[in-house]
């Protein structure tokens, strides 16, 4: 028997009301329960969940935790009241998570399978200042007045309640499996973290790559964080900073995929970090290198993928700026540095996916979410299609078939 990482929610610090989006989230939480929905990658016998207080200047206190399979189509929070189970730690109904750390739950005996949806409920007894938080959760989410981990129907009263798709404390599922099992994490940007992927759809594009590989009892585990940046902190600490905690600690991960530069690059000059100075090509690869040798220094795989077109991103928005193409120069220097220098074990190229044939700066209009940065849900499966699998775990996975855009390929 072996844990392995399921699913997880990288944590950020919660801004303040001055920032450009709104957190979505209460300052305070006291004498409420928050439930939330996950769908794991790959099933076990027994799972456990992950909370986490990384930004927090005091301790949160726990009074009360349960899980428990959410009813078709869960409307409205509901559960099935004969999957509900208490969640302990260390034995105890209530816990503390200390400032700056996490707090990993006793294993539960509930089994799920792959692919399956658990609702987890947090009654937080005090006064809990919300200060780390996961933003774009792409999934609706509860909270409500009172201890209400147990029921089945949230009591939804009047003002007393609010739906978020923001997610404070957990970051983390963890399942039991009958054999070791292996985990791909994939640390990204808000590509990544699926802003604008259907909402409570899971249609980001490692929850595509997460049908693709359960079969084959490999998890999927989703590190992106919507403006993360490799080398600086964005709405997210930088990668390096976050890499011992998302990926390196993250229980059966055998294999990397990064996908982080594009706001490296876009942010300097918009309203994000209006005086800041573009990186050169020397600065992002050294960032690339340094992040490569850390994760293969325990044993971990690497793949790299190219940066996806952008041209004319964010339109009749506060970042409309976000595109100029001395940009889009440096992503072209930065795919092909990516595509040649031999530092990843492996390439995805997602520009070759994604990019308009007639006009490659631009994301093709089928793909497009509608920004032309993001891809949408069909852009999302096109990339998870596009992974050859065995560049992941050749050694685990043979005799699966490459598919030409997984591989090494020319600019046009």
């Amino acid at each position: 028997m072996a844990w392995v990482a399921s699913w997880q929610a990288s944590p950020q610090p919660v801004w303040g009301p001055d920032f450009l989006f709104p957190a979505n989230i209460p300052a305070e939480l006291r004498d409420q329960t928050v439930r939330q929905v996950t769908r794991v990658s790959l099933g076990g016998g027994r799972l456990r969940i992950v909370l986490s207080n990384a930004y927090g200047r005091e301790s949160i206190v726990v009074g009360k935790a349960t899980v428990a399979r959410p009813t078709q189509g869960w409307k409205n929070g509901a559960v099935s009241s004969d999957s509900l189970r208490s969640v302990t730690f260390g034995g105890q109904d209530k816990a503390t998570i200390l400032p700056g750390a996490s707090l990993v739950s006793d294993p539960v005996d509930l089994p799920v399978s792959a692919l399956a949806q658990v609702a987890v409920s947090l009654y937080l007894p005090k006064a809990t200042p919300v200060t780390t938080f996961h933003w774009d959760g792409r999934q609706t989410g509860w909270i409500v007045a009172g201890d209400q981990t147990g029921a089945s129907t949230l009591r939804m009263v009047d003002d007393a309640y609010q739906r978020t798709t923001a997610r404070p404390l957990l970051t983390g599922v963890q399942v039991e499996t009958a054999q070791a099992a292996r985990a791909v994490v994939v640390m990204g940007d808000s590509i990544t973290d699926g802003a604008t992927a259907s909402l409570d759809k899971d249609s980001r594009w490692p929850d595509f790559l997460a049908r693709r590989l359960a079969p084959h009892g490999v998890a999927v585990v989703n590190a992106g964080i919507s403006g993360a940046r490799l080398l600086s902190d964005g709405m997210g600490v930088n990668a390096l900073a976050r890499l011992e905690r998302d990926v390196l600690t993250q229980p059966g991960v055998r294999s990397l995929i990064v996908m982080l530069g594009i706001n490296d690059i876009s942010w300097p000059g918009t309203a994000f970090a209006r005086d800041a100075q573009r990186p050169t090509l020397n600065t992002l690869t050294a960032g690339y290198r340094q992040l490569i040798e850390q994760v293969r220094s325990r044993g971990i795989r690497v793949i790299g993928t190219t940066l996806t077109p952008f041209e004319g991103a964010l339109p009749n928005t506060p970042l409309a700026d976000y595109y100029h193409p001395d940009k889009d120069a440096i992503r072209r220097q930065v795919n092909d540095w990516i595509r040649h220098s031999g530092v990843f074990d492996a390439v995805i190229d997602f520009d070759a996916v994604l990019r308009d044939p007639m006009h490659p700066a631009r994301i093709a209009a089928r793909f497009d979410s509608g920004d032309r940065l993001h891809p949408g849900d069909e852009g999302n499966r096109a990339m998870a299609d596009a992974v050859d699998l065995n560049a992941i775990f050749p050694a685990l996975l043979p005799g699966l078939g490459v598919k030409p855009a997984t591989l090494l390929s020319q600019e046009p």
